[in-house]
Order: structure tokens, then sequence, then C-alpha cells
């Protein structure tokens, strides 16, 4: 994805957050990530700074894992900052 596919994307996400949505409100990402990699690690370390729920559970074959983080946030906004906080993170599958 380039940037103005990246700016369209996360332009209709806070649209569509803001529609849908009542903030401050509880927020539920999904990541998968392989297992060998420093990915889990990066994730939790975006996501340290809140009182977050992590939930990681490792895929039949153990290659990847799912990272399931939930959290309370003020605004859409705050959501895309931590989507692209994690964006580098190598492998990476947002869901």
């Amino acid at each position: 994805m380039d940037f103005d596919e990246k700016n369209e994307f996360y332009d209709k996400l806070k649209e569509r957050l803001l529609e849908t949505t009542t903030w401050p409100s509880l927020y539920l990402y999904k990541f998968i990530v392989p297992s060998n990699g420093t990915g889990v690690k990066e994730i939790e370390s975006v996501f340290d700074d809140k009182k977050a729920t992590i939930i990681k559970k490792l895929s039949k074959n153990g290659k990847y894992t799912s990272v399931s983080i939930s959290l309370i946030l003020e605004n859409p906004d705050k959501v895309i900052e931590k989507y692209l906080a994690v964006a580098t993170v190598k492998g990476l599958i947002s869901l």
C-alpha cells in the first residue's frame, strides 16, 4: 500500500469510527505476526503505555502468533495512531 492508499484507508476508518462509535470507547485490535521474530514484543511495546488487555495465541503449527489487544481510547485519531505505530513491524497482518 502506498502513502496515498494508506491515507485514504485511515481517512475512511476514521469516518466509520466517528459514525458508528461513541467516544471514548473500548477498541479491539487484532494482529498476526510470525512467531519467530520480534513482532509480538514490538506490538506489546506500542500498547504498554495504556491499560490494555493483551491476549496472544500461537497458530496450530506455531509459525504465527495472533495478538488481540483491547483498550479504551479517547477518539478515532488515537485508534489510528496505534495502527501507524505498529505498521513497521515485520510480517504484520492487521485484521
